[in-house]
């Protein structure tokens, strides 16, 4: 069995949160949304249905209490959630807080322009935020 790693292009593009029970929780490197990337630590995965089933149930689990934690402590107006996977083929799971005065809004974020990345005061202020939230050990 193929040991689980990080694609190469994830790994630049986000800073690391840290392990939930199942995902590798990532921080996209854009910091005019709050957007974490959830990643099933299993190799070879490229869609939701090749997870085993107690693995798609703790994804969804993963996903909500994300979801629900980033609506609340960002102020979130939506919250998109996507599996694109076009240009990544390692299943990977986008949770993006979006507000009326987002840069893309209302379309999507995804291609819109290039990401801003973190001035270093607010990376450690929004990565500490959400690995208290979440419950993620450093």
């Amino acid at each position: 069995m193929d040991k689980f790693s990080l694609h190469p292009q994830l790994a630049s593009d986000c800073h690391l949160l840290g392990n939930l029970g199942l995902s590798q929780a990532l921080l996209l490197d854009d910091s005019r949304y709050p957007w974490v990337i959830l990643v099933p630590r299993r190799a070879g995965v490229r869609e939701i249905f090749q997870l085993a089933a107690a693995d798609r149930h703790g994804l969804l689990e993963e996903s909500c209490l994300t979801g629900e934690f980033m609506m609340q402590a960002f102020a979130g107006e939506k919250l998109n959630v996507a599996a694109l996977g076009n240009l990544v083929p390692q299943l990977h799971l986008h949770h993006v807080i979006r507000r009326k005065d987002d840069p893309a809004w209302p379309g999507p974020v995804w291609g819109h322009s290039a990401a801003v990345p973190y001035p270093q005061q607010l990376l450690d202020e929004r990565m500490r935020i959400l690995r208290d939230g979440l419950s993620i050990a450093t």
